[in-house]
């Protein structure tokens, strides 16, 4: 199973429509996930064009939003637990940390708020944000990420626009 993981799109303050580096690399995905800071239903009618889409809010996100889409998940994909969050809420000093805590049970935990990279294995956990890709803070270029669930296990790519 091929997922398309993107966060903090921030739309439409960030653009009208998502870089087409995000179509380009979302090509042929099963399913997308969006960890929150959606800002406008526009990105998931865009998203839901490449492939069935999964949200959850961020904290930029409006009331009605949150409401509708709860900000955090869990999802049984391909035999692996995905935990899916933002990475504003819960215990820890760091985004990563805060999402550990937030899904301890899960196989892998997606991210974002930092709008900065991040794919690293904790222990028998993977921990992926695939940054911003349309503001990324701190980094030289916008990102989104592919990750991979099949028989030889769980990995994922960053992909830079």
């Amino acid at each position: 199973m091929r997922i398309g993981v993107i966060s903090d799109t921030h739309m439409p303050r960030r653009g009208n429509t998502l870089p087409h580096f995000v179509r380009e690399a979302f090509t042929n995905v099963d399913l997308i996930l969006h960890a929150g800071d959606i800002n406008d239903w526009s990105v998931l009618r865009e998203l839901n064009e490449l492939a069935p889409t999964t949200a959850i809010a961020g904290n930029t996100d409006s009331e009605a939003v949150t409401d509708i889409l709860g900000q955090r998940t869990t999802l049984e994909l391909n035999g692996f637990k995905v935990g899916l969050t933002h990475g504003h809420l819960g215990n820890g000093e760091t985004t990563p940390e805060r999402a550990l805590h937030t899904f301890p049970e899960a196989d892998i935990i997606v991210f974002g708020h930092s709008h900065q990279p991040y794919n690293q294995q904790h222990g028998n956990q993977l921990l992926l944000n695939p940054g911003s890709a349309t503001d990324p803070r701190g980094e030289p270029r916008p990102s989104v990420a592919i990750l991979t669930l099949d028989e030889k296990g769980a990995r994922a790519e960053i992909i830079y626009g």
